[in-house]
């Protein structure tokens, strides 16, 4: 039981981290990229850390790419983490999750990794799928990402646009504050469960409450 969790734990995780894998490569180019620089300004050079390199990345390493990386983690995060809330606060979508298995969504349980076990195999296939087609840019409203285009902007023409640059500045700088908290956030509950505590209330609440250790 334990290692089946721990397995399906993993999986998840690593789709945050492998659905780029699944990405149509760019055209080779003889001469690698140059670097991108980062200065003050810039979208997501906010205070107070400001440009912030202790390891020396930014004069070594394609940023493109990490930026890339960034922004498509925060998101996934985020939406990772709106699922935590969610089954906390009880919401479930109506009908079944699997009508050969008799489950209803209803049935899932609100721990992290008990709702990730809860998912049989048929559907962690369909995760799958959507996932590497929204990659591909052939999924629901979206486009692969081109060297052309800006970091992250993977959307098609019929989302919202913003031509004011101050408002456009700060959406896409509260997208990477936000993208960045979520991160923190669904690392915390996932090693709040693995520690044997609530993921949301670590310290008690809801009852005091807290899901079993699969350690």
């Amino acid at each position: 039981q334990i290692s089946s969790t721990m397995m399906k734990a993993v999986a998840a995780l690593a789709l945050f981290e492998s659905v780029s894998a699944f990405q149509a490569p760019l055209a080779a180019k003889s001469v690698r990229a140059a670097p991108q620089m980062f200065s003050e300004g810039d979208i997501g050079v906010l205070p107070p850390l400001g440009v912030y390199d202790p390891l020396g990345l930014i004069e070594t390493r394609d940023m493109r790419r990490y930026e890339i990386m960034e922004i498509k983690h925060g998101r996934a995060a985020m939406l990772g983490f709106l699922h935590v809330i969610a089954l906390h606060a009880g919401i479930r979508v109506p009908g079944y999750l699997s009508t050969s298995m008799d489950l209803k969504f209803e049935d899932v349980p609100a721990g992290c990794f008990a709702s990730l076990e809860a998912v049989p195999t048929a559907g962690w296939l369909q995760i799958m799928i959507l996932t590497c087609m929204q990659e591909s840019g052939t999924g629901f409203a979206s486009k692969p990402q081109t060297e052309d285009a800006e970091a992250g902007d993977i959307a098609l023409d019929s989302w919202v646009r913003y031509d004011d640059p101050e408002v456009k500045t700060f959406k896409l700088n509260a997208e990477r504050q936000n993208g960045r908290a979520a991160m923190m956030g669904i690392t915390g509950c996932l090693i709040h469960e693995l520690l044997g505590v609530d993921a949301l209330y670590p310290t008690g609440g809801l009852g005091g409450a807290a899901p079993p250790t699969i350690f």
